[in-house]
């Protein structure tokens, strides 16, 4: 079983592999001391399992999870190593095969080990992963991209607008524009509502980013955006666009 330490505590790492050295089948073919090496240590070697920590640096562990998903194959099985028993729920809705709360007995390591085993003869699909993978508690803060081993974080409030390219998106903010494995209509649900709204089946429009709208024929409409953008916008966008203005 090829195996992946990712904690930002030295100690804890260690901890964990020395525990993990007397599993005859268990193979440690990397640590990571953060999410941004997490992410480009699970695409290229591609470990079975990963014992991943909840909070660390720049990207948590569900923000890993995340990144280094893909639609196109199959995900590596997860075991949630945190100090906060409050992520529990969260950790078991994106099918994480076990939680392990620090300190942890040997015996429990063992245990866990023992789910994974068995959980390695069992396919697994990444749709659930990727769909879950947001915070649960209310509209996301930030939008990631993985970018081959490149992990661009964007906060929302930097975003001018996005863009439908069949299943990707075209996240563009600040005069660059990036491409996300995503449907629209999915990153549309994790935004806030009241700041982004879908003007046109291809459109999700930053509000803050609206200059005016203008007339583009005798029946439609586009939005102009502060840096000179210009969007279509559908009849129903329109309506809806009305309706927040008023």
């Amino acid at each position: 079983m090829r195996v992946l330490i990712v904690d930002d505590e030295e100690l804890a790492r260690m901890v964990l592999r020395e525990m993990l050295l007397e599993h005859a089948d268990v193979e440690i073919i990397a640590e990571c001391a953060n999410g941004y090496e997490a992410v480009k240590a699970i695409t290229e070697l591609q470990p079975e399992l990963v014992l991943l920590d909840i909070q660390m640096p720049k990207l948590n562990g569900f923000e890993v999870v995340e990144l280094a998903s893909s639609r196109d194959g199959i995900a590596p099985r997860y075991i949630f190593v945190t100090a906060f028993d409050q992520y529990a729920l969260k950790a078991f809705e994106i099918h994480a095969i076990d939680y392990l709360l620090k300190p942890y007995s040997a015996a429990r390591l063992t245990q866990a080990l023992a789910h994974a085993r068995q959980s390695l003869g069992q396919t697994q699909a990444l749709a659930p992963v990727l769909a879950q993978a947001q915070p649960a508690s209310g509209p996301i803060g930030r939008i990631l991209i993985r970018d081959g081993s490149k992990v661009h974080v964007l906060t929302v409030d930097k975003v001018d607008f996005i863009e439908a390219q069949d299943d990707y998106v075209q996240v563009h903010s600040e005069g660059k524009a990036f491409l996300k494995n995503q449907r629209l209509s999915e990153l549309e649900s994790q935004l806030d509502g009241s700041r982004f709204l879908r003007i046109h089946r291809s459109y999700l429009l930053n509000l803050d980013r609206l200059e005016r709208i203008e007339q583009a024929s005798k029946d439609s409409h586009q939005a102009l955006l502060k840096d000179g953008s210009r969007l279509p916008i559908s009849r129903s966008g329109y309506q809806k666009l009305k309706g927040m203005m008023q």
